[in-house]
């Protein structure tokens, strides 16, 4: 089996799309929010890896040309925003402040947690961009010393959290504004958290799309800030 895998070109794309597509199935029949379809294939396909005792290595050597694709969907997510232009132009101070509180917090919370639970500085500044996209996280985690492959973990692990509990956090503090929906969920959980909140509506999901971009910047900013703090 290894030997197979490993002469293939394809095969961790292969695995990674057909785990997704079951995944996706089986969070629409079951209906279930906290069965994230991303978060399943990850559980799945390690679960494939140690059952076969295949490297991740191996299957990564193919997987990650999926990878590439990241920055074009990015990308794509401006096209809700462009619609929305006039509602943006509406509530851009609402914008710029929630979008700063929104990554503060998020900062803040970790150098909190890190002082609760006695992490060392490498720990705490790999944890700090834990609520942006990959790549601008893995940049922060390099430049600040910290671990980029748990940063990683950390995001994905944030983005899908937000994407699971976005809508019944919004109902349990009556959260209704589309623009602060969509900021909330941009701003906390990145690209992921953006699916959701395409799903609860355009406007919802073009804040989030901007959350994305302008939370990146301030973090890339902030982060350097914040990791004097400890």
């Amino acid at each position: 089996m290894k030997e197979i895998i490993s002469d293939s070109a394809y095969f961790g794309i292969t695995i990674s799309i057909l785990i997704y597509f079951i995944s996706s199935k089986i969070r629409t029949k079951t209906k279930l929010e906290f069965l994230n379809p991303l978060m399943l294939t990850i559980v799945f396909i390690i679960i494939f890896l140690l059952v076969f005792k295949i490297d991740y290595e191996i299957y990564n050597s193919s997987a990650k040309y999926l990878s590439y694709l990241l920055t074009p969907v990015t990308v794509c997510l401006a096209v809700p925003l462009y619609r929305h232009l006039g509602l943006l132009r509406k509530n851009i101070k609402a914008v710029i402040i929630g979008i700063t509180a929104g990554v503060i917090a998020s900062l803040g919370s970790i150098l909190v947690m890190s002082f609760l639970f006695g992490l060392t500085h490498e720990q705490y500044i790999t944890l700090l961009p834990k609520s942006v996209t990959t790549a601008i996280g893995i940049g922060i985690s390099e430049e600040l010393g910290g671990i980029p492959n748990i940063t990683v973990a950390a995001i994905v692990l944030t983005g899908n959290l937000g994407n699971v509990i976005a809508v019944w956090i919004c109902k349990l503090f009556k959260i209704k504004e589309p623009v602060a929906v969509g900021l909330a969920i941009g701003t906390a959980s990145h690209a992921i958290g953006t699916i959701k909140a395409l799903e609860i509506g355009e406007a919802e999901g073009a804040m989030s799309s901007l959350s994305i971009a302008v939370a990146g910047l301030l973090t890339v900013i902030f982060a350097s800030v914040f990791a004097m703090f400890m």
